[in-house]
């Protein structure tokens, strides 16, 4: 076996033990609120868009009421969360192709995702894994820093990030692990200050050996 791929299956069972609960930090009913919520995030902290999200899917039940929103009145429910009205014109637009193209559904298929507005792979991995469980490589801000620090990969873009923890991570563990990495790099693996010295996997980071 590949010993990078061996690394990364040693790593898994340390988080496994450590992060056994690990789950998407955004807080969701359906496949629609996942998807509006994970939009929110983009340049927001999860923290946020979950003290967002409870009074804007009251006021936006189903998709329908998000596609016939008032704009203005969108950009001001969710303007905490940053580029507010970039997100409240894609999340009128994204509703109302789900209404017109798929029947008001989300659709599970990374393919027919990427059609709507406002949704990239990291959305759409992050919806086809944990309402769809269709396992995806989800590449946030927390993914591509350890995944460059553990000699994962030494790419910056998003998609190519992606590509290569295909190859070393076991496919059942692609959700799971993109998660785990989300609690570790928040417990640990910090980006100004890592705590290397309790780091539960740092012997098998490359900067550790």
């Amino acid at each position: 076996m590949d010993k990078k791929r061996q690394r990364v299956i040693s790593i898994i069972d340390i988080f496994n033990q450590v992060y056994c609960d690990a789950d998407c930090t955004l807080h969701y009913d359906n496949a629609l609120q996942l998807l509006i919520a994970t939009q929110l995030a983009a340049q927001c902290t999860d923290a946020r868009v979950n003290l967002v999200t409870p009074a804007l899917f009251q006021k936006y039940p189903d998709v329908y009421a998000f596609a016939n929103a008032d704009e203005l009145e969108l950009q001001e429910a969710i303007r905490s969360t940053g580029f507010f009205r970039n997100k409240a014109k894609n999340i009128i637009a994204c509703c109302q192709m789900l209404v017109k193209d798929f029947g008001g559904e989300v659709p599970g298929t990374m393919e027919e995702l990427l059609k709507l507005p406002g949704v990239g792979r990291k959305t759409a991995n992050l919806v086809l894994g944990d309402f769809f469980g269709i396992p995806g490589i989800v590449v946030d801000t927390h993914a591509t820093r350890l995944s460059n620090r553990l000699g994962l990969t030494s790419q910056k873009d998003p998609y190519k990030i992606e590509l290569d923890l295909e190859k070393v991570v076991p496919r059942e563990n692609w959700s799971s692990f993109c998660h785990q990495l989300v609690y570790h790099g928040r417990a640990f693996c910090t980006a100004r200050s890592p705590k290397c010295s309790t780091c539960p996997i740092s012997h098998l980071c490359p900067q550790k050996i």
